[in-house]
């Protein structure tokens, strides 16, 4: 099906016309570039002939018919599910694809089977980007956020197409060249655990309201509303409010209110879990924000677990004027640590892979379109600026004022939480994670004792070089 006469002329084709990929081919078009889309669903092929109207747009339920209308050498962009249908299409293209054609991958792709695709393609002279995208349906229409990573100069072939349909902020388009191989996809798995974290967060402080304190829906929006347009401003903290004040057509109530307490995953959040352990950097945040998303599932063990430890509600005495403005403070305080957590994971992947990410650059690309746009960025920014080698976000000058200043807050939004018995792990391992992070002296010399008391895995002296063993046992 098609809108207008085929010709071979098309500057960038996409594969998978689905809501992501549709949107993304208006924005493109929107932008005056030409673009060729395939599905094999006719009926979302029809869907973009519908939508494109008399844009320079062509789509195509057959794959030599797609291949066809592409400008050579040709460059492919896919917008399918993560994992094997990724494999799956790159499969069917290869036949019609020639030496020095470009393949770019723009679904959240796992980064190590990016790096495995790079190696294929490249044995088969075909160029190949990673490439993260962030936004949702709104940002792929109207301007995503964009994280490329691979061969410099296969981004620079589609740069000029990246740059103009990206979200803008103070002019500057949010997408860069962030380095080489698997830079991009790993860039945006970090996004995800990030958004993972303040979403968790998020959800901590929604409930400290509603069982805490016994504030209702319209309560809830104006707080979380009130919040966007202070320090905690963000795309997050704009959407939570609008949340609230959504009435649901089938019964009249609060939509949120008609919505399970489960929420699954689908493996970007888990994935950067893998890979902090992998590279040994703490982000205990990130990972219990996964945890969480797993036990929410157990709804039954959960009810019957609440049968058992039943206790009574404990009601909120004190001025709760005074505990809104703790736990908003407390909230702020948390995501700087969930970023300070994501971004430290970067500065590993960025050694210990040979990305040579820019962090700077990453928070700017990241303070438009995507999920974890916020105010906030602007600090994490100005930080890297300040200083390339920045270790971790909490060593920043400027940021750790500002944690200062709200640390206090997050002390007793979590001495709350743990009096009304309600569940905030994220707020309590942000805590812990500042703690920790900052303590001059940690227990693990007791932990290198037990190691080596069972299994003789020895221990380092404070007073000595080397590392020595002990018959414990001996007298």
């Amino acid at each position: 099906m098609t809108n207008k006469q085929p010709q071979q002329h098309y500057e960038i084709g996409m594969v998978g016309l689905g809501v992501m990929g549709r949107n993304l081919v208006l924005n493109m078009a929107d932008h005056g570039f030409s673009v060729a889309g395939y599905d094999k669903d006719p009926a979302k092929v029809a869907a973009l002939s519908q939508e494109s109207k008399e844009r320079n747009v062509h789509g195509a339920a057959d794959i030599k018919e797609f291949i066809g209308l592409l400008r050579r050498p040709r460059a492919v962009m896919l917008l399918v599910p993560a994992g094997a249908p990724v494999d799956s299409v790159i499969e069917d293209l290869l036949p019609h694809l020639d030496k020095g054609d470009l393949i770019i991958d723009a679904g959240n792709s796992y980064f190590k089977d990016t790096n495995l695709r790079a190696g294929q393609l490249m044995a088969n002279s075909i160029q190949f980007l990673g490439v993260g995208v962030s936004g949702g349906e709104e940002g792929a229409r109207h301007g995503p956020s964009i994280m490329p990573g691979g061969p410099k100069e296969a981004y620079d072939r589609i740069r000029p197409v990246l740059e103009a349909t990206a979200a803008k902020v103070k002019g500057e388009p949010c997408v860069t060249w962030l380095g080489p191989g698997s830079a991009g996809h790993f860039v945006k798995m970090v996004h995800n655990g990030i958004e993972y974290g303040v979403m968790q967060l998020i959800a901590e402080s929604y409930d400290l309201m509603k069982r805490g304190l016994g504030y209702n829906d319209d309560e809830l929006h104006d707080v979380f509303s009130a919040w966007n347009k202070g320090e905690l401003n963000g795309y997050l903290m704009e959407i939570t409010g609008n949340i609230f004040s959504k009435v649901d057509e089938k019964t009249g109530k609060r939509l949120i209110d008609e919505i399970l307490d489960v929420a699954k995953q689908k493996g970007t959040g888990m994935w950067t879990s893998q890979s902090a352990m992998e590279l040994q950097v703490p982000i205990p945040t990130i990972d219990l924000a996964v945890a969480m998303r797993d036990l929410s599932i157990f709804a039954n063990e959960r009810a019957q677990a609440g049968d058992i430890y039943r206790r009574s509600q404990r009601r909120f005495t004190g001025d709760r004027d005074t505990f809104l403005t703790q736990l908003g403070s407390a909230l702020l305080a948390g995501m700087i640590t969930i970023y300070a957590q994501g971004m430290a994971l970067l500065v590993a992947a960025s050694d210990k892979y040979e990305y040579h990410l820019d962090l700077e650059a990453v928070a700017r690309i990241w303070r438009g379109g995507c999920i974890i746009r916020a105010a906030l960025l602007e600090d994490i920014c100005a930080a890297f600026h300040a200083r390339r080698d920045l270790p971790n976000l909490l060593l920043a000058p400027s940021v750790s004022r500002k944690v200062i200043g709200h640390q206090e807050d997050l002390r007793q939004a979590v001495c709350r939480a743990a009096e009304f018995g309600i569940p905030a792990p994220g707020l309590m391992a942000s805590l812990s994670y500042l703690d920790a992070y900052s303590s001059v002296w940690l227990p693990a010399n007791l932990i290198q004792a037990q190691r080596d008391y069972f299994g003789a895995h020895t221990y380092e002296r404070i007073d000595a070089k080397g590392t020595f063993h002990t018959e414990w046992e001996k007298s």
